[in-house]
């Protein structure tokens, strides 16, 4: 099933390999849409910035719940705008 919003699972799913996983980052990083689409969420790619920088694995640990809280139902890549 794909969704244009972040449901909970789905911000788990990301939030434990953006913490935990180097190469699932670069993909991540390299085509944020085609990884979110694997994991059932579709963006539009010409919404993907065109320069990306991620939280690091230790701050996306420390602020999961915050980072969570502000995932969970949006739509787009809001991911690259969490500090």
């Amino acid at each position: 099933m794909s969704n244009t919003c972040f449901t909970p699972e789905v911000v788990d799913t990301l939030l434990d390999k953006l913490s935990s996983d180097d190469q699932f980052r670069e993909q991540f990083l390299g085509n944020p849409a085609l990884v979110l689409h694997t994991l059932g969420v579709n963006v539009d790619p010409a919404q993907v910035p065109s320069v990306r920088r991620l939280p690091s694995k230790e701050a996306i640990k420390g602020n999961r719940e915050a980072i969570k809280a502000k995932l969970i139902g949006k739509v787009g890549l809001i991911m690259f705008l969490v500090e």
